[in-house]
């Protein structure tokens, strides 16, 4: 394992007993999120970095029984979490690295994302691999429960110029990584970043 992923994985396992309770008004933020993804009954979708899952359950409403939902996730004490939280009852739990998906290529319309990008250790890389698995005309949801102003200062912190969720860093990123943008919000009360895949 990288240093990379080794860090990610000590900083979430300290945290998945009580993240949910760190913040438990995010539900409506995270639902509305996943309905701006687009997703139809039958769809299959990734949620990657899935955490404890609390996107699983409104995926799992938009596409419906016939659908499939995977969540993906490096840290297996926040797969713990989610599983104690009853939400892999929504979707099929895999520990795994979203850098190297057990996911054969274009097996996905969609792929959810929250807190994900200042996370991935190669994101460029990280981020041709969602592409690989999505097929053509698939969509990415890059989220966050608030915005990049709202969590910098929640973090005792300033945003800088090479902020990976800049739109005038994430727009190039994402279209060399396979993916086209086609909205950026960047509000107090969340971040959303959709995009479409291309090819």
């Amino acid at each position: 394992m990288s240093d990379d992923q080794t860090h990610v994985r000590e900083f979430f396992a300290a945290r998945a007993a009580d993240w949910d309770a760190r913040f438990p008004d995010d539900g409506p933020v995270y639902a509305a999120a996943v309905a701006d993804l687009g997703l139809r009954a039958g769809d299959r979708v990734l949620d990657a970095g899935c955490g404890t899952g609390r996107a699983l359950t409104p995926l799992r409403a938009a596409v419906g029984p016939s659908g499939v939902v995977v969540g993906v996730d490096l840290t297996p004490a926040m797969l713990e979490a989610a599983v104690r939280a009853g939400r892999d009852r929504d979707g099929q739990l895999v520990l795994a690295d979203v850098a190297a998906l057990p996911l054969r290529s274009g097996a996905l319309d969609a792929v959810f994302g929250a807190g994900l990008v200042s996370h991935l250790a190669y994101p460029a890389k990280d981020l041709r691999e969602l592409a690989r698995v999505v097929r053509s005309g698939g969509t990415l949801a890059l989220f966050h429960p608030i915005g990049r102003a709202a969590l910098a200062a929640r973090q005792g912190r300033r945003i800088t110029p090479d902020d990976l969720r800049a739109e005038r860093n994430l727009r190039p990123l994402l279209a060399g990584s396979g993916w086209r943008m086609t909205s950026y919000v960047d509000e107090d009360d969340r971040f959303l970043a959709l995009a479409v895949r291309e090819g």
